[in-house]
């Protein structure tokens, strides 16, 4: 771990290639009411310049893709985890039957640069950027795009750049004295900062209510591909297990899929987790049986105490 640049994700600013993340563009007449079937949030309602986070999802409720949503002017732009691009974009693809919508996977072309900490929306300011206040929104920076939406879970931003002009946006960085972090750097604040991530805490196993990420679902948008799930669910108001934030006294992080348990009793796993220079100790999310959350006394199968922690990630309904 790069201390210097760990504190500036968690006290300045720092800045972390995200080039890897996917990149699609929709095109076409229909993009809108496609993408809004498609998804959990109301892609409908945005204007040109605001965005939503929103999960997709199969027949049978389970999460197969989440993406930021960006509403420009002639253009949708989704914004997922590396894992999931080609997915995604076969899923869409499966749908456009006589639609207008084209999809361009235009990942490779575009650089992603999150500058993230508590100064970064006055660092942008202070190169010409000038961020927008609003989550999930996008503004034009010249031949940049800047998007609202953090990658750790704290005050971020995410830069879309053309890839070969990536340098220059990297030399105006560190001309401002803004260190590089690293993606380790950025995985131990995001789960500082109980941000999940799909394909690592949450994948095709769960529905969207296991996650607890309900700023991702509008409940009143009307149909979607999986939506009678998720009202299901929504109206019984019981989930079995769901993803928590919690803290484990232990010198080294566990391995992703290490059980927890109670009184002997397997009741979940662990996702992620990483050791906290700041808080000195594990930081970790885990896959929780519900009754097991609320009664508590926790541990790994080696022995080590797990207790949960507060939940800093969104979870408004709309």
């Amino acid at each position: 771990m790069n201390k210097t640049a760990y504190h500036a994700l968690r006290e300045q600013a720092a800045w972390v290639d995200l080039s890897g993340r996917g990149k699609i563009r929709a095109t076409g007449e229909d993009r809108v009411r496609l993408l809004h079937a498609m998804c959990t949030n109301h892609v409908q309602q945005l204007i040109p310049g605001t965005g939503c986070y929103a999960f997709f999802l199969t027949a049978q409720g389970r999460i197969l893709a989440d993406a930021n949503v960006f509403a420009m002017p002639d253009y949708l732009l989704l914004d997922t985890e590396p894992g999931v691009l080609q997915r995604l974009v076969e899923h869409l693809d499966k749908f456009i039957i006589a639609d207008d919508v084209s999809l361009h996977d235009f990942s490779q072309a575009t650089a992603t640069i999150a500058v993230e900490g508590p100064q970064s929306e006055a660092v942008l300011n202070k190169l010409g950027g000038m961020p927008a206040h609003v989550p999930g929104s996008l503004v034009e920076w010249g031949h940049r795009q800047i998007a609202h939406a953090s990658y750790t879970g704290g005050t971020g931003y995410l830069i879309f750049v053309d890839a070969q002009r990536k340098h220059e946006l990297v030399a105006e960085l560190e001309a401002a004295g803004v260190p590089q972090a690293s993606l380790d750097d950025a995985e131990t604040v995001r789960i500082e900062n109980g941000r999940p991530r799909y394909g690592v805490d949450f994948t095709e196993a769960q529905i969207p209510h296991e996650t607890r990420l309900l700023n991702a679902i509008h409940f009143s948008k009307g149909c979607y591909l999986g939506q009678e799930i998720v009202e299901r669910v929504r109206s019984r108001g019981q989930v079995n297990r769901l993803l928590t934030p919690v803290r484990i006294e232990a010198a080294e992080p566990p391995a992703r899929g290490t059980t927890v348990q109670r009184e002997g009793k397997d009741v979940g796993e662990i996702t992620s987790a990483a050791f906290s220079p700041a808080l000195s100790t594990v930081v970790a999310f885990a896959i929780l049986r519900s009754e097991a959350i609320q009664k508590g006394d926790l541990s790994t199968a080696a022995g080590a105490r797990v207790t949960t922690a507060e939940r800093s990630a969104p979870t408004t309904e709309h």
